[in-house]
């Protein structure tokens, strides 16, 4: 359950940081932003998997390039539900979409599923060196 909140907060700082960014993402209140990123995340979750497996030749063929028409779509399904949430277009949404995909990617692999910050190293392999006589 922590994994799932951390993850919803850093989709929400995502979408402030598009709205912020991208000209033609608004967002008129604090509480709209809320409300949006409940939205985005519910869609998100029920949705999006349902139009990945219809669309799946066209993701295939456009080496995946389909997947942000499908969140920019997505995204302005959002606009269109929440009032204060604002997307004026396709190319808004487009790049909304893009640098909200790019943040969550970033925090999915950070954020573990338990809502624990995970850092991956790899062990050191010094080097031995080996005299030989």
């Amino acid at each position: 359950m922590r994994g799932f909140v951390l993850r919803f907060i850093v989709t929400g700082i995502a979408v402030l940081v598009a709205a912020q960014i991208i000209p033609g993402v608004t967002i008129d209140s604090f509480a709209a932003g809320v409300v949006g990123v409940l939205v985005l995340a519910v869609l998100n979750a029920v949705v999006r998997p349902l139009l990945y497996v219809l669309s799946a030749p066209f993701i295939v063929v456009t080496l995946g390039l389909f997947m942000i028409v499908i969140n920019a779509f997505l995204l302005n399904v959002v606009s269109v539900l929440v009032k204060g949430f604002h997307v004026d277009g396709f190319w808004p949404a487009a790049g909304g979409a893009v640098l909200i995909s790019l943040v969550s990617v970033v925090a999915n692999m950070v954020v573990a599923d338990r809502g624990h910050v995970q850092v991956v190293m790899s062990p050191s392999r010094s080097r031995k060196i080996r005299h030989i006589n």
